[in-house]
Formats: structure tokens, C-alpha cells, sequence
């Protein structure tokens, strides 16, 4: 289980930390959110469609076709795909709400890159202010949290004006058929209804590059039965891959 807690001088000035080098952490995850900003690549490269999340519509990359399966993921950690979501590419750092509304900066404990040294990279400078690579997390999770804002009123604006439906999913798998349920989509036959007002309005707020992304982005499904395959031939005992660092802050300007 996760174990996220603030980063601070006082718990963290002695430690060190590992640079990520594995997706393994998402082995597990079948969706995961997006925001508005990286729509535009992410549609390229990724099946999107939406989940409801208390009530509320949020984007999602769909990731695989079972529980406990990330089709992306390959059995040594490696990301499959050619576009690695926002949401996991500051690993092991998170930016958590804080109890006054401000902003936190966390980390993972139990990510395993967390350590005592003398291996990794210090989290302070002498003068004890944040190294400039976890003031570059800070900035990067920071634009990933104005986006999400952004998202969340579009979102709000495309069921306010019916423009999502469910999205009645069936993917061949080998010999048989699999259903996929609780996915979104965008109506486009509601959406090419829409009176000019109502879509001057989502223009306006930005909201036509999700609309028209995740239409474009539904032809990507078909990446996952491939990906399956995948998996299925090269078994359970993959041998490792050398892999560079990869915590990677670009591909997101709001």
C-alpha cells in the first residue's frame, strides 16, 4: 500500500532518494486520469474515455481490459506505449491537498526510493532550500493541478450539456469476446446537434481538444487486445531491461 507523506526538511533533510526506473507501481491500474493539457499527444497514443467520480466525468486513459492488469506494463516495469500519462511520470512525488487548501509535496515511503544513503540524491541544498530537481516536481505537479481545475469545469460542461453517454464496449480477446463496462464517451450525434450557443460556450472554455481527442482516441482501443497478446507470449519470466531515468516532466504546458 502506498504510504504518501509531506516532504520536509525536518524528516527528509538527512535522507536521499532513487530516481524512478520502473512503471511497476502502475502494474496494476486499468485507467488512468488524465488533464486537459495532455490530451492532445495522449489522444495519439492511448484509448480515452470517462469514469464517473462522485458524480463527476473525469478523462481517462483505459489501460487494460481486466482487474489488475496495466497492458502498458510489461513484466519488467518497461512502459509499453508511446505516451506515459502525467499522472505517473513524478513517481514517486504527489501533490496532496492540504487542510488549509494549500498544496503539499509529498512522496511515496514505501516506493522503495526513499533512502538513508549513501546511494541517491539529496532532497536539500546546504542552505536547506529544495534541490532544484524537486523544485522542478513541485512546478510539473503544479501545472498537472491547474489543468485538472480547468478539466473539472469542462467536464461540468459536457453534462451539463448532455454531450456524455455510456460506451457500450465489446473487444475480441483471442477466441472470445470481452465486455467492457463503466467506460464514457462524448455523444457525437448530441454534440453535432448542439445549438451554436451551447458550443460557442464549450469552445470558449477550452473544451473542444477533449471532445474531439477522445472521439479520435476511441480508434486506439484496438491497441489493447495487441497488447494482450503481448503479454500472453512473452510470459510470466521476461528478462530485464536497462532502462533510463524516467521521471520526465515534459509534454505539459497548460
Amino acid at each position: 500500500m502506498p504510504n504518501i507523506q509531506p516532504l520536509t526538511l525536518e524528516k527528509h533533510g538527512s535522507k536521499r532518494w532513487l530516481r524512478n526506473s520502473s512503471y511497476a507501481f502502475a502494474a496494476k491500474d486499468v485507467v488512468a486520469p488524465l488533464v486537459l493539457a495532455e490530451i492532445p499527444t495522449a489522444a495519439a497514443a492511448l484509448p480515452i474515455g470517462f469514469m464517473l467520480h462522485q458524480g463527476a466525468c473525469v478523462p481517462v486513459a483505459v489501460l487494460g481490459l481486466v482487474p489488475g492488469q496495466n497492458l502498458f506494463v510489461d513484466s519488467t516495469g518497461r512502459w509499453l506505449g508511446q505516451y506515459i500519462p502525467a499522472f505517473y511520470r513524478a513517481y514517486p512525488f504527489y501533490l496532496v491537498p492540504g487542510n488549509d487548501g494549500s498544496q503539499v509535496l509529498c512522496i511515496d515511503e514505501s516506493s522503495g526510493l526513499v533512502t538513508d544513503g549513501p546511494q541517491g540524491e539529496p532532497f536539500f541544498t546546504p542552505e536547506q532550500k529544495p534541490v532544484k530537481v524537486i523544485a522542478d516536481v513541485l512546478a510539473f505537479l503544479g501545472r498537472i493541478s491547474a489543468s485538472r481545475k480547468i478539466t473539472e469545469n469542462v467536464c461540468g460542461l459536457l453534462q451539463k450539456h448532455h454531450l456524455i453517454q455510456p460506451w457500450s464496449l465489446k473487444l475480441q480477446t483471442g477466441r472470445s469476446e470481452r465486455a467492457v463496462e463503466g467506460l464514457l464517451r462524448i455523444d457525437d450525434a448530441a454534440l453535432n446537434a448542439l445549438p451554436a450557443e451551447p458550443f460557442l460556450e464549450l469552445r470558449n472554455a477550452g473544451a473542444l481538444p477533449l471532445v474531439y481527442g477522445q472521439l479520435l482516441a476511441m480508434q486506439n482501443l484496438s491497441m489493447l487486445p495487441q497488447l494482450a497478446r503481448a503479454h500472453a507470449e512473452a510470459g510470466p519470466a521476461a528478462t530485464p531491461r536497462p532502462m533510463g531515468d524516467t521521471l520526465d516532466f515534459s509534454g505539459l504546458t497548460p
